[in-house]
């Protein structure tokens, strides 16, 4: 064990589970996962980029501790969550005749982590399941908190189940070989915990953010930090009923954003949406004279720091007009009784969920930044 590693703890009774963080966990997941579950065969899925890479040292961690493995490639990219590819992992899993004391592990980012995830879930109604999330996006949000799920016409992961990891390996070692773009768009998800409630960390994020990028012990701590704010958002609140809609800040725009560029990674990845719409966020909470508009300056300037898309119009290929993203927002699950919902902010670190803002004033909103 580095003495870097950190470990989190999800609470949630008897299904409580660990997240671990640090260097050199995938080498080490065949001892990891031994000492937590009996079973011996995993049904491995990944995809193509990152199998090429981390399918086959973890295929022979798992070898040295007993465990057999039956590994499913499918292809990278957002569109591998929808329904061809979900039926392609249930049939895997029961192909490689996986049992309860068994285990399914998700080898990738968020799309095979959420992918897999769902397959877990719902196969003999429910297999164990563990996250071994390879970006950054992956580590500090979708592989931890249980949620599930695919794509479809209608909006992102609007089909899925709450299914639980029994365990999440978070290597950060891996992190060394994304793209500038991947751990930029990761990193959106660190800023959103700051953003949400913890203002000392966004700050922190502020003058850190260059040791962040560049590895090391500040990079575990931020990720830790996140893992902590999500776990314990998790363990008040898990089948988001409450506070956990927190989480969604700036996602609410970002979906939408998505869901108008079809969901094409050229265009636009999950934590560039995330970054434009926290800061639409924050500038809506200032049009509704709730929070103050040098906050949003504040918020877009970090952003735009670290490099990341901060507007509609750094977009590639152009948005619809302001209706069609309207009607991408209300089809997104945080409307409730035909209601938008939004996560706004009273101040920096200080999110609350909005439960009734109307349609007008952000049909209002979206024309005029899509005209600025």
């Amino acid at each position: 064990m580095s003495e870097l590693e950190k470990t989190v703890r999800v609470e949630l009774g008897d299904r409580s589970y660990d997240i671990l963080i640090g260097p050199g966990l995938i080498a080490r997941a065949g001892s990891e996962i031994a000492a937590r579950l009996k079973g011996k065969r995993m049904a491995v899925i990944t995809d193509d980029h990152v199998g090429a890479r981390y399918l086959e040292p973890l295929t022979a961690s798992l070898g040295e501790a007993g465990i057999s493995v039956f590994p499913l490639t499918l292809p990278a990219g957002e569109k591998t969550k929808s329904f061809d590819p979900l039926i392609k992992a249930c049939d895997h899993v029961l192909e490689a005749k996986i049992e309860r004391n068994d285990a399914v592990i998700a080898l990738g980012g968020g799309v095979i982590g959420d992918l897999t995830g769902f397959a877990a879930g719902i196969v003999r109604r429910g297999t164990r399941f563990i996250q071994i999330p390879t970006s950054l996006l992956a580590q500090v949000d979708s592989s931890v908190g249980g949620k599930t799920g695919i794509n479809s016409r209608h909006g992102k992961n609007l089909i899925g189940v709450f299914h639980q990891p029994d365990l999440v390996l978070a290597d950060t070692d891996v992190l060394d070989t994304l793209s500038p773009r991947e751990f930029r768009a990761g990193y959106a998800e660190v800023a959103k915990y700051g953003l949400i409630d913890k203002p000392d960390f966004f700050e922190w994020l502020e003058k850190n953010w260059r040791a962040v990028f560049e590895g090391g012990a500040a990079r575990i701590e931020a990720i830790a930090i996140s893992c902590q704010a999500k776990a314990d958002v998790v363990a008040e609140d898990e089948r988001e009923n409450g506070r956990r809609a927190l989480l969604n800040l700036g996602h609410t725009f970002g979906h939408a954003l998505e869901a108008a560029t079809q969901y094409d990674s050229a265009r636009l990845v999950h934590g560039e949406g995330v970054s434009i719409g926290m800061v639409l966020a924050h500038q809506f909470s200032a049009r509704m004279n709730l929070a103050s508009p040098d906050l949003g300056r504040r918020v877009e300037k970090h952003l735009r720091e670290v490099g990341l898309p901060v507007t509609m119009g750094e977009i590639p290929g152009g948005l619809p007009p302001a209706e069609v993203l309207l009607e991408a927002i209300t089809q997104d699950k945080k409307v409730k009784g035909g209601k938008l919902t939004f996560i706004l902010t009273r101040g920096l670190g200080q999110s609350f969920v909005a439960d009734d803002v109307p349609a007008s004033e952000v049909l209002s909103f979206l024309r005029e930044k899509l005209e600025g």
